[in-house]
């Protein structure tokens, strides 16, 4: 009985071989991507981690989230920077003013 399992097994294993689609990834290389710059909310959505035993890698998950804290983070500073550059060019003492913009000895 063992040995028919034995040899169902090493014919099933030539035939269909191991079941992997791609080689597997080399120690160190992750299939997760994100673009060097400027990442959108569909290149957020592709993200995809390895799984290992217990879940998603946490490296992988650990860069990603620094990836975004940062692209955030420069966002961010951006709007404050663009908002000052909106701020009134006048004071608010001549925004006030109702009397014509000439000095009153004129």
């Amino acid at each position: 009985m063992v040995l028919v399992a034995a040899v169902v097994y090493l014919i099933a294993s030539a035939v269909f071989g191991r079941g992997e689609e791609l080689a597997p990834l080399p120690p160190g290389a992750s299939p997760t991507r994100l673009p060097a710059d400027d990442a959108t909310g569909d290149d957020i959505r592709a993200v995809r981690f390895q799984q290992v035993l217990r879940g998603y890698k946490m490296t992988e998950v650990d860069w990603v989230l620094e990836r975004l804290g940062t692209e955030v983070d420069a966002l961010r500073s951006r709007i404050v920077e663009l908002e000052a550059k909106l701020v009134p060019v006048t004071t608010p003492h001549e925004a006030g003013s109702t009397e014509p913009a000439g000095s009153p000895d004129e």
